[in-house]
């Protein structure tokens, strides 16, 4: 998952090395943790969180497989 998100992320930022995601497992759900370039935020969360919404939106989907829960957190 993680290198999912990366490479969705990735492609959208202008500074892509300094795209980090982290994984935090508690029990049953996974959080992953993205942090971004501070110039980068904006294109990640996208007008009214809409590209953030759709990065979700895949995240969950490729975690269905799963029987664990998946959230991300975009981190400032």
């Amino acid at each position: 998952m993680t290198e999912l998100i990366q490479t969705i992320v990735t492609s959208l930022v202008d500074h892509p090395e300094d795209v980090v995601v982290t994984e935090k497992e508690t029990g049953h759900a996974v959080t992953y943790q993205l942090t971004v370039h501070q110039d980068d935020l904006g294109k990640v969360i996208g007008k009214q969180g809409r590209i953030a919404k759709a990065i979700r939106t895949v995240l969950f989907a490729a975690a269905s497989h799963e029987d664990k829960r998946v959230q991300l957190e975009i981190m400032e």
